[in-house]
């Protein structure tokens, strides 16, 4: 069965998400390792994730009130071939989705440069990761999951997802029938035929893709996604972009977006420590490489300035604009996923990045290669990967 599930104390993750949820209020009001009662909660990098979540303007009390609050988590199952457990906080503003040691230790390996991209793009598309911590209850369960800032939120009015990874092959969902209360996320093949449809606002988006992809291809990464989504605008939201006061709110949200800069510590890198007792490498899958110099465009233009918001910049504040390839983030809750076109409002971010061009996947192109001779497949080096998601998203916007 596909859709949102509430998880009350019927259901089969009633007592983890409960003893996560106890968990987490305690590691974001400690910012440690966390004893509690029946498991252990521990956390991971946690000063780091703090300031990304400053810089994305979550209080800590609203992050708290979010994950830890009395409202049931939602379990959110999907068509993904993804073996992860994904759950959703009471409001929707939160994805918690477990995740692998060696994807743990991946991101906890190139965190440094996540922050270090965030910061220099605060604009980025990629998804934002706002926490990492493991769960163990004895002679029961060890789990390690993340916190990430949901891409679709507030989805009230959203119609129709997607989620593009820019080739062919089983890349197509049979929709879900009218009236159906399923959520079904569609693809690649679903979406022939239509545009994203920005505006003025097109050429920003093509481009900070292809540098969010680029630093993606640094880090040897391939089997991302673009999720997407989008709702008409009513008539008042219209209206009110081009309000003054609206602009100079967008003016301000756009260029205070990064005040609270992260510094990445060392030594709150646990899995990283050559004695850790916690992990070991996991030599059956693919390992993380090292990263690469980050990829980077110049001379890209900005989109969607106005007098009225020049005239209340700074000279030096326009060129930095301009250096961070920033945008008029729109007055909107999630503005770093939203960005609105003429008539419709979109939610997009990228998502999915741990997947390593080890030897597996290797073998699994050749394979792939042979199973599908002149058909365009996910199982693709990084440059190509790259190439052919930056290629899709320039043909597919408009």
């Amino acid at each position: 069965m596909l859709g949102v599930f509430e998880i009350n104390s019927e259901h089969e993750f009633y007592s983890f998400t409960s003893a996560m949820k106890n968990g987490l209020q305690a590691a974001i009001q400690n910012s440690i390792d966390t004893p509690a009662p029946g498991f252990e909660m521990q956390t991971f990098a946690g000063p780091v994730f703090s300031g990304l979540r400053r810089s994305l303007g979550i209080l800590e009390e609203e992050y708290q009130n979010s994950l830890s609050s009395d409202g049931y988590y939602l379990q959110f199952v999907s068509n993904s071939k993804s073996k992860a457990d994904f759950f959703v906080t009471y409001d929707k503003r939160f994805f918690v989705k477990t995740q692998s040691r060696g994807e743990v230790k991946f991101l906890l390996s190139n965190l440094q440069a996540y922050v270090d991209h965030l910061e220099k793009y605060p604009h980025s598309l990629i998804v934002r990761f706002l926490g990492i911590h493991r769960i163990v209850i004895p002679n029961r369960i060890k789990t390690y999951f993340i916190v990430m800032q949901s891409v679709f939120y507030p989805d009230d009015r959203i119609n129709i997802r997607y989620d593009i990874k820019g080739c062919e092959v089983g890349r197509w969902t049979n929709p879900a029938t009218a009236g159906s209360q399923i959520i079904k996320v569609l693809k690649d093949n679903n979406f022939e035929g239509q545009h994203i449809a920005l505006g003025q606002q097109q050429s920003w988006f093509v481009d900070q893709v292809k540098l969010d992809s680029d630093f993606l291809q640094g880090l040897n990464v391939l089997d991302y996604s673009l999720l997407l989504a989008h709702q008409p605008l009513h008539q008042d939201e219209l209206d009110g972009k081009l309000s003054f006061a609206n602009l100079v709110i967008r003016a301000t949200k756009s260029l205070d977006l990064d005040d609270n800069p992260v510094e990445v510590d060392p030594r709150a890198f646990p899995l990283l420590e050559e004695n850790s007792a916690q992990v070991e490498p996991d030599t059956a899958s693919d390992q993380p490489q090292a990263t690469g110099e980050v990829a980077h465009l110049d001379g890209i233009p900005l989109q969607e300035m106005n007098d009225h918001a020049a005239e209340a910049s700074t000279q030096s504040e326009l060129e930095e604009f301009h250096a961070h390839h920033r945008r008029l983030l729109p007055n909107f809750k999630n503005a770093i996923h939203v960005i609105d076109g003429p008539d419709r409002r979109y939610f997009v971010g990228i998502i999915d990045i741990f997947t390593v061009y080890g030897w597996k996947k290797r073998l699994e192109h050749l394979w792939k290669r042979l199973r599908f001779p002149g058909r365009s497949f996910s199982t693709v080096s990084p440059a190509a990967y790259s190439q052919r998601f930056c290629q899709w998203v320039q043909n597919h916007t408009q």
